[in-house]
């Protein structure tokens, strides 16, 4: 079943069609991953479904039977789409703690809202031991370690990862990869990712999208794209 559903979805700059009719669907329960190379509108679509762009009015962004489209960002994460962006974008002069904290400010459950920082910091250890430390000082794997804590704490039903990887050492891509597989398998949290490194995505993803200049080009079960000589020419560097 589509928990969320992408239909005809176009974004201009101005002048420029970014998006030109995006369609595509991510069920219950699905790591779904978005390749593409830079520019081809990845960060673009997700920006979309999180209200950050204005859409033509025949585009949909469908959650659970609502249509984004209609809403402000604050009340799509209200409903459970929260946006992990690209570049992590922590508040950096606030402690780990208060990064935290703010993810959780639409929500009134605070029996629920401690539950959800203990498993936080349970997943990623580090922001345990740097709790009181400004955000801006953390290193860049544990900036992301936070933009996906502080996520988390909305209570997200669908998370939208936009390059959780970019700029990150090896061990720590490894890291920030198995979280992304436990809070889907553990937590049961649907996912929408934007990845470089598409072999790592492909891996762990059940289905793909590519897109090329704003187009969807090829879609399917992640195991056979990831076997597919095009993708491996184009995306996969073998």
């Amino acid at each position: 079943m589509a928990l969320l559903s992408i239909n005809d979805l176009h974004v201009y700059y101005g002048h420029i069609h970014a998006l030109k009719g995006i369609d595509l669907t991510v069920n219950d329960g699905e790591i779904v991953t978005l390749i593409g190379s830079n520019g081809a509108g990845k960060t673009t679509t997700l920006r979309a479904i999180s209200g950050l762009l204005r859409t033509p009015e025949n585009s949909s962004v469908v959650h659970d039977g609502v249509d984004l489209t209609t809403l402000r960002p604050h009340q799509i994460v209200d409903r459970g789409v929260v946006h992990v962006p690209e570049g992590r974008r922590v508040f950096a002069r606030m402690s780990v703690q208060e990064n935290l904290t703010m993810g959780a400010y639409t929500r009134k459950d605070k029996a629920r809202i401690r539950e959800d920082l203990d498993y936080v910091l349970k997943l990623f250890p580090r922001l345990k031991e740097r709790r009181v430390q400004q955000a801006g000082t953390l290193s860049g794997g544990e900036q992301q370690m936070l933009a996906i804590g502080r996520a988390l704490m909305a209570d997200p039903k669908v998370l939208l990862m936009d390059e959780p990887s970019m700029g990150l050492a090896p061990v720590l891509v490894e890291t920030i990869f198995d979280a992304i597989e436990q809070l889907n398998k553990r937590r049961g949290i649907t996912i929408l990712l934007v990845e470089q490194n598409a072999q790592m995505a492909l891996q762990i993803a059940s289905r793909a999208y590519v897109l090329e200049t704003g187009r969807i080009t090829m879609s399917g079960n992640a195991a056979e794209l990831l076997n597919d000589p095009k993708v491996i020419k184009a995306y996969l560097g073998l």
